[in-house]
């Protein structure tokens, strides 16, 4: 087990309707912030909702929705330069993993005199961050208690991570409600996103007691939300749950780190732009098969905990209970399968592959992976 250095910077704030309380949360790091916000929330009519909190404690500020493109570096650099003219006292991001890994990205970098492109090719900040301050509206946010921030280089589609100061984010507010706009199929991708970390986190090189306390604890809340609960006592609502136990997996990658299947889904998404939990989804069960190989123990201990097998069921039956359990989701959520089904030739594919050997996180996979392995992983679940 490797030694444990984590420390968790940021406030967290979760529970109902505390996007009420932004406001009064945020007053104490300025007056005049600049909202990074996923335009969904205008549809939604959750906007005026959010800016009503801020209006009502005389909070100026002014919202930046253009996140179409997703995280690439010259959107970053397009709400960079709007911040700054701006003269924004801190950052408030917004949405999902688009806004808030732009709004990291503005904040981290604010007080920079460098180009944005200095740091993605890996230079690291100087210079004090804005005050950040994160909501998020989906259940995972696996990157927002590190340092670190997947982003996409416009300039080749590549996946890269910026590295950022460890006091960026001041506060990080998780309100259930915020996520009841979710679709039904948008919250099937998501779940199988979260127990995809979970168990990249609980199987990986870099994990620790600290990180699969958050983990274990994580998932079986995520199995109350997914399957009920096994007994009366616990009549927390659905959404709650999810947000619950997001937050729990996230905490526990943040102090392990993420896998195979997630960089390679985040890699896909860079280059291809398809959807990073629809990749991760179909990628999971056969993640799952290769670490039965390696880490059985600790797959079994996973399947008992997310109940995906009897109580009786040991060693391979267990964790191929598991990875059938996780098929079954796919199956019943109607998402698809292979690679293949998301228009992606498996020439294409070898590109991702390619960037994320040069990403640090691949250090800490469960096992050691070279590009022929990762290709070949590629293949059979195409």
């Amino acid at each position: 087990m490797s030694d444990l250095v984590f420390r968790i910077n940021p406030n967290i704030i979760l529970g109902s309707y505390t996007i009420s309380r932004l406001g009064a949360q945020v007053h104490e790091w300025g007056s005049r912030y600049m909202v990074i916000m996923d335009p969904m929330l205008n549809e939604a009519k959750l906007a005026g909702q959010i800016m009503q909190s801020l209006i009502d404690r005389k909070i100026e500020s002014f919202v930046f929705a253009e996140l179409a493109e997703g995280p690439e570096t010259k959107v970053i650099q397009r709400a960079l330069k709007l911040a700054k003219e701006g003269h924004v006292h801190g950052i408030i991001a917004i949405g999902g993993e688009k806004a808030i890994q732009v709004g990291r990205a503005v904040a981290a970098y604010y007080n920079e005199v460098h180009d944005l492109y200095n740091f993605v090719d890996g230079a690291l900040p100087t210079t004090t961050s804005l005050p950040c301050i994160c909501i998020p509206t989906t259940y995972r946010s696996p990157f927002v208690f590190t340092q670190d921030i997947p982003v996409v280089d416009s300039r080749n589609h590549q996946l890269k991570f910026l590295r950022v100061q460890g006091s960026l984010c001041k506060l990080i507010l998780i309100d259930p409600n915020l996520m009841l706009t979710l679709t039904d199929n948008q919250k099937a991708t998501l779940s199988i996103d979260l127990i995809t970390i979970a168990v990249e986190a609980y199987l990986s090189q870099k994990a620790n007691f600290f990180s699969d306390m958050f983990v274990e604890k994580g998932l079986e809340i995520l199995s109350y939300a997914l399957d009920g609960s096994p007994t009366l006592d616990i009549t927390t609502p659905e959404e709650v749950l999810l947000a619950q136990a997001g937050c729990m997996i996230s905490l526990g990658a943040a102090a392990s780190s993420l896998g195979v299947a997630s960089l390679l889904s985040l890699s896909i998404y860079s280059r291809y732009r398809k959807s990073k939990s629809l990749i991760s989804s179909i990628l999971l069960p056969f993640e799952l098969e290769d670490m039965a190989k390696f880490k059985l123990a600790k797959l079994e201990k996973l399947a008992h905990i997310i109940r995906a097998c009897p109580d009786e069921s040991t060693g391979e039956d267990a964790a191929k209970q598991f990875t059938e359990y996780v098929r079954q989701k796919i199956a019943k959520a109607a998402l698809p399968t292979r690679l293949k089904d998301m228009s992606l030739s498996i020439e294409q594919l070898s590109l991702p592959v390619e960037d994320i050997r040069a990403v640090n996180l691949i250090n800490n996979l469960p096992r050691s992976m070279t590009t022929d392995d990762l290709f070949d992983f590629i293949k059979l679940a195409y």
